[in-house]
């Protein structure tokens, strides 16, 4: 099938099935799969895999500024700015928000968090990604980052 989809189109094929075996996966690959992913996986990873496929292909926009009512996120510059001059902003902080835009109406917990941001085997706490998502609120007075009680934290806008 994927061989038939080939000869029309050069969209990016990402595999994603519960397969584990090798044989499986050469053949996804010798087929012109662009990647495989077997479950049980890590919606952060999924999304960077997207992301990057999407990238290679050259159909994704790199994510370089956007507006939160009147403040401007430079997140290329990791700068912030309002009509008052320039906010006090970490660059984690920046890298947080870049993270919940990236994943727009996805929940991520703060584990998936706390691996993207800081890696797996750093020495900190979910309840650092709190302090983070409550100075990313108060700091660029931001409504559109939201808790989901018990679970963690989407980036949320109405359309």
């Amino acid at each position: 099938m994927l061989h038939e989809i080939r000869k029309k189109s050069s969209v990016p094929v990402l595999m994603l099935t519960a397969i584990k075996d090798e044989y499986t996966q050469v053949t996804s690959f010798d087929e012109q799969a662009d990647d495989y992913v077997t479950k049980p996986f890590s919606m952060v990873l999924l999304g960077r895999r997207v992301a990057a496929l999407l990238r290679r292909n050259g159909s994704t926009d790199v994510l370089n500024t956007m507006t939160f009512g009147d403040v401007i996120v430079d997140f290329s510059g990791y700068t912030a700015k309002d009509p008052n001059g320039k906010i006090d902003i970490t660059p984690k902080e920046i890298d947080l928000l870049r993270l919940l835009v990236e994943h727009k109406g996805l929940v991520l917990t703060r584990s998936q968090i706390l691996d993207d941001l800081w890696g797996s085997d750093a020495p900190i706490i979910d309840r650092t990604v709190d302090v983070y998502i409550r100075n990313l609120r108060k700091k660029l007075r931001l409504d559109c980052i939201v808790t989901v009680k018990g679970i963690g934290y989407k980036y949320e806008v109405d359309e």
